[in-house]
């Protein structure tokens, strides 16, 4: 079945609110998609037709079977298109988001097919969040926010919880980058900032960068 470009929108949405096991409300999905709660009423209603979604009013909405897979066939098109614009064409990780939400639509199997085979299957996009594979897999990794970690371990930079512009500038100027080898020397009382270990350096970073920040044990 062919879906319109609002549809799976839709459906990526409910699956990130929905990753933690809990159902969406309207409320939420109006704030996410930046639509009017009638709105978001009226295309769940829709949804459920096609049965990509279960609705409840009061209750919240959940994915089905079919919602699911869908929604991972679009996180995975945004994942891949993000990786070869970083890897290949050499565009920063800071614009890559907003194009690759255009090209996450793209409705060919075969181009995403071959395109995951062109770029060596990779297993996370360049923010470090995990790519599915073509059934729907996905790849975890052990990590723990930078805030959270303990204190003079060799850690290694594997994802960042946003793709905010200002925030991504901000790694780039600390130079934090994914696969960036830290390690936490002290963590400030009064302000919860963080002093890290870098290349033979000694950097400060804010609470706020540091809480957008996963980290893994250096192996």
């Amino acid at each position: 079945m062919v879906y319109t470009i609002s549809e799976e929108n839709y459906v990526k949405a409910i699956f990130h609110l929905t990753e933690n096991g809990k159902s969406a409300s309207t409320n939420q999905l109006a704030e996410a998609l930046k639509a009017k709660p009638a709105s978001i009423t009226d295309m769940l209603k829709k949804l459920e037709l096609k049965n990509l979604l279960h609705y409840e009013k009061y209750y919240g909405v959940t994915l089905t079977d079919n919602g699911k897979q869908l929604a991972l066939s679009i996180i995975r098109k945004h994942r891949l298109w993000e990786y070869f614009l970083v890897n290949k064409l050499n565009i920063n990780w800071t614009e890559v988001h907003e194009i690759a939400e255009q090209l996450e639509h793209v409705k060919s199997h075969l181009l995403i097919e071959q395109l995951d085979k062109y770029l060596g299957y990779p297993d996370f996009d360049p923010h470090g969040d995990p790519i599915p594979d073509s059934k729907g897999n996905i790849k975890e990794q052990e990590k723990t926010r930078l805030t959270l970690a303990a204190k003079n371990t060799e850690l290694e930079i594997c994802s960042v919880n946003s793709r905010n512009a200002d925030f991504l500038e901000m790694l780039e100027m600390k130079k934090l980058q994914i696969g960036t080898c830290i390690s936490i020397i002290k963590q400030y009382s009064f302000d919860k900032s963080l002093d890290v270990k870098l290349n033979k350096k000694t950097v400060n970073i804010s609470e706020q960068l540091a809480k957008n920040i996963y980290v893994k044990i250096k192996g």
